[in-house]
């Protein structure tokens, strides 16, 4: 299974201004959400945004922010996506609607993204967990993570993976414009 741009759609998990300070490699994480988010505008494909306890956490990084632009912003206390109502709803449009696949990336790991990624998968949507484009405190963490969410049944890819099959093909305006983000 390939990302495909038409049938697909990014969850951009819990990319929160007090969490991510704590992450290892979380500037790198922030920095490849960001290139998803810019790929997504560009092909568009629909973007979902969850925020853990924002009360406590804080929002969304500046960072990312602009690049959301008007997409959903969720707030929810499961640390599953999919355990949230609103957001599970949100997603079975998406899926009604022709949007099987979610590109899933955030923080942390090991626990909210891992979780999400394990029931999305169960409940019969095709999940990209792009590993570059998360973090954990830990990078054992993370590593376990990554083991958990393949014996889902998930595909583990990075953001180069994730550019290129959303493009599709060389020689347009979006491979132009988001190749360089890449290399």
């Amino acid at each position: 299974m390939l990302v495909d741009a038409s049938k697909s759609t990014l969850l951009l998990v819990d990319m929160q201004e007090r969490l991510l300070p704590a992450m290892t490699g979380g500037m790198e994480a922030e920095a490849r959400c960001a290139v998803l988010l810019k790929a997504a505008k560009a092909l568009e494909v629909p973007v979902t945004v969850s925020e853990q306890y924002p009360k406590g956490l804080g929002h969304t990084v500046p960072g990312l922010t602009a690049e959301i632009g008007n997409a959903p912003v969720f707030e929810k206390l499961a640390f599953s996506c999919w355990k949230d109502k609103a957001i599970k709803d949100h997603l079975i449009a998406h899926h009604e609607a022709g949007r099987p696949l979610v590109i899933l990336a955030g923080i942390e790991s090991h626990v909210c993204v891992m979780q999400t990624a394990a029931d999305l998968s169960a409940a019969g949507f095709g999940v990209f967990a792009v590993t570059d484009a998360m973090a954990s405190r830990a990078p054992a963490s993370h590593a376990l993570a990554m083991e958990r969410m393949r014996q889902h049944g998930v595909a583990v890819v990075n953001t180069e993976m994730v550019v290129f099959e959303l493009l599709g093909k060389a020689g347009t305006v979006e491979f132009k414009a988001l190749s360089s983000l890449v290399r």
